[in-house]
């Protein structure tokens, strides 16, 4: 008999069922279950309370996604073998599975790799426990399977990653500028020439998710008080590291990297940083017990830079970027009905091409208040 999951999931008011028996294994393995220790949003609870969920409950609802999307394509007469649906499904379900503790806050802290780097190595760690049951879901991941659309749907401009995050983190954060289509948007998906495109009917939908994506930004990923706590997270690990180098110290070119590397979770971090507020060390216990406590410091937001300010664990400065949309990247392509298949910059009479490529820099000021 084959065992089925069935995983309720109030993002999308209802249950998710999982019964592929390699995607339940991949679910039951140590470095998946690590991501139920891992928060979506980091430190950002500081200031919105609600945004307690985790890496895991993002991971399991972009594999929802994935599996609706399969479907659409398939009606529309796309082929997508089973072997391929599985291969789809299992790389946008560990696309995130490299995250350190606190998501991005702690990216390139704790150690110098790019988490997508390390997903890889992790993707390819259990492609070697299941005798290469993730072949496929690595070559999509990787961008080396000869079907393009369905790399496009696990790591693109509209892809199911970005269509569950906005949807997830706007539904705990309570911030309702990230609502987006979910379900119109990935009804009017289809491929055309290798290229995952959206039908003309869902134009409307696009436009909405792209400048929720926009707002989301400014509002939830890289608000003011957030930065702020993220400054005394990491101001904490620099210091204790300061004192002994040998603090969270992960070495990638060791064999057992990437094991311990796994052992890391939000609950690591946090245990140290209550250990630290009672260090000797007046400058460690004082950014651990404001980070506990939340006495965070003041924080100024300017479009134009800051002077420079004498280096401190208290006071700095720094810079933040945005573009909600990149024409580096491979665009989002609309599909007529005629046959035509323009990117969306062309097809939108409400995002131009100027809105579209804008990139927004602002600069922040910290300081004890």
């Amino acid at each position: 008999m084959t065992k089925r999951k069935i995983i309720n999931d109030p993002v999308y008011d209802g249950f998710l069922s999982i019964d592929d028996p390699v995607i339940l294994a991949v679910i039951e393995h140590p470095f998946f279950q690590r991501q139920r220790r891992i928060k979506q949003l980091g430190l950002t609870f500081l200031v919105y309370p609600g945004a307690m969920h985790t890496r895991f409950s993002h991971m399991l609802g972009a594999l929802n996604l994935m599996g609706r999307a399969l479907e659409v394509l398939r009606q529309k007469g796309v082929e997508i073998s089973d072997e391929e649906c599985r291969g789809a499904k299992l790389a946008i379900l560990l696309h995130d599975i490299g995250h350190g503790p606190f998501s991005h806050t702690s990216e390139r802290v704790l150690v110098d790799v790019e988490h997508e780097r390390i997903t890889l190595l992790m993707m390819q760690r259990i492609n070697e426990e299941m005798n290469g049951a993730l072949d496929t879901a690595i070559a999509i991941f990787s961008n080396t399977y000869p079907k393009h659309f369905l790399h496009q749907l696990v790591s693109s401009q509209l892809d199911m990653d970005r269509l569950d995050y906005l949807s997830r983190d706007s539904f705990f954060t309570g911030v309702s500028e990230g609502i987006v289509g979910t379900d119109r948007i990935i009804s009017m998906l289809n491929v055309h020439g290798d290229e995952l495109v959206v039908d003309e009917k869902g134009i409307y939908s696009v436009e909405k998710f792209i400048i929720s994506r926009r707002l989301m930004y400014w509002q939830v990923y890289m608000h003011k008080t957030v930065i702020a706590a993220d400054q005394l997270l990491l101001g904490s690990i620099r210091r204790a590291r300061e004192l002994d180098p040998s603090v969270f110290r992960l070495d990638p070119s060791s064999a057992d990297f990437i094991d311990r590397f796994a052992e890391l979770d939000d609950d690591d971090i946090m245990v140290a940083v209550k250990r630290w507020q009672h260090s000797d060390d007046e400058v460690l216990s004082t950014l651990c017990r404001n980070l506990v406590n939340r006495h965070l410091p003041a924080i100024r937001i300017s479009n134009e830079p800051f002077p420079e300010q004498a280096k401190s664990y208290f006071t700095g400065t720094g810079k933040l970027k945005n573009r909600s949309y990149d024409f580096n990247d491979q665009e989002i392509k609309v599909l007529y009905k005629d046959g035509r298949c323009v990117s969306i910059s062309e097809a939108s009479d409400q995002l131009d091409r100027h809105f579209l490529e804008k990139q927004v820099t602002k600069y922040f000021l910290y300081q004890p208040k």
